[in-house]
């Protein structure tokens, strides 16, 4: 069963944005791996503390991607077959690269300055 103990919520995100955003990092990282099953709509939305329509629309975008398979009256488990693990973390790399680099850029950093401060919170991220 995936554990949702590391999810917090944000301010500003919709909470539906957040849940697949988890789930897609942990798919990722290794950490969520096919066959992994995710707790039903009623409990996650109980664990969560929000309205279960919100977990009932994540599930259904994840299964529209492909990423989940649901049958009635048993649980929803992750699928990635079929190379949808690393489709999943090729995106994710592709939009958190581009937000990152484009805030850089704004604030006026060269890709020099850019390119040193990302070594100095990746050599701070491996202690």
């Amino acid at each position: 069963m995936i554990s949702f103990d590391a999810f917090v919520l944000a301010e500003g995100v919709p909470i539906y944005q957040q849940i697949l955003t988890f789930l897609k990092r942990g798919i990722a990282a290794g950490t969520i791996g096919d066959g992994d099953e995710l707790p039903s709509r009623r409990v996650l939305s109980a664990l969560l503390g929000v309205n279960p329509n919100t977990v009932q629309k994540a599930y259904r975008l994840l299964e529209e991607e492909g990423l989940i398979q649901s049958h009635t009256g048993a649980k929803s488990c992750i699928v990635l077959s079929g190379g949808r693990g690393e489709r999943v973390k090729r995106q994710l790399l592709e939009e958190d690269g581009r937000r990152i680099a484009a805030a850089l850029h704004q604030m006026g950093l060269t890709r020099e300055e850019a390119l040193a401060l990302i070594d100095r919170y990746w050599e701070e991220g491996t202690q």
